[in-house]
Parts: structure tokens; C-alpha cells; sequence
């Protein structure tokens, strides 16, 4: 049986299983309530986070890699230690220019992402 990530209150990396969500990305659905949520996004050089948008507001942390994050009209190639916001119905999307993963935080929670 798959771990249920809701409302857990001490989260170990290694505990949570990685899910294929496109080519090239995985990701992890660390904790969760019906307000927030925290996942984790591993990008495979080259990987294209498609640009879509979502009523979510959302903020994001480069926690390794190279990113061209494009947020509405505006592109920014971001590091390892960057972060950025993403306001709700904006158009945005990313491109892995070096393999690495974004921690990303969205209120209110993804319920797209839980099956």
C-alpha cells in the first residue's frame, strides 16, 4: 500500500516513492492539507515542465540544477539557492538546462496531483 502523505507532520525523503509525471520528470508529494502542499520535482537535463497555468498560487525553490523558468512573458535562468512566485491563472513553465530538482509549495493543495 502507497504511503498517504496528508497531514504528515515529519516527512523522510527516502520514505516517499517518486512518480513518473512526464518525460524526463519525477516527483514527490511531500505533506499536504486541503491549504498547502509541498512536492519536490526531479528534472533530467533537458526535461520541459509544459507551460500551463492552475488556480493555485504557487512559490518555488531551486534546490539544485540550472531552470529557464518562463512566468508569464518574463524568462529568467535561476541556480541552486533561487527561488521564485508564481500568482494564480499565470502562464508559466520550465526547461531543465542542467539535471536538477525544484521543491515547489502551493496553496491551496494540488488536488490534481493526489489519486
Amino acid at each position: 500500500m502507497a504511503l498517504n502523505p496528508k497531514e504528515l507532520r515529519f516527512v523522510k525523503a527516502n520514505g516517499i516513492p517518486w512518480e513518473t509525471v512526464g518525460d524526463g520528470l519525477r516527483r514527490k508529494v511531500f505533506t499536504y492539507d486541503a491549504n498547502l502542499m509541498m512536492t519536490m520535482v526531479a528534472f533530467e537535463m533537458g526535461a520541459v515542465g509544459s507551460m500551463h497555468q492552475h488556480p493555485h498560487t504557487q512559490v518555488s525553490y531551486v534546490e539544485s540544477g540550472v531552470f529557464e523558468i518562463t512566468i508569464g512573458e518574463e524568462v529568467k535562468v535561476l541556480h541552486k539557492g533561487d527561488a521564485y512566485y508564481i500568482p494564480p491563472n499565470i502562464l508559466h513553465g520550465a526547461v531543465c538546462r542542467e539535471p536538477g530538482v525544484l521543491v515547489d509549495v502551493f496553496t491551496p493543495m494540488r488536488e490534481d496531483f493526489i489519486e
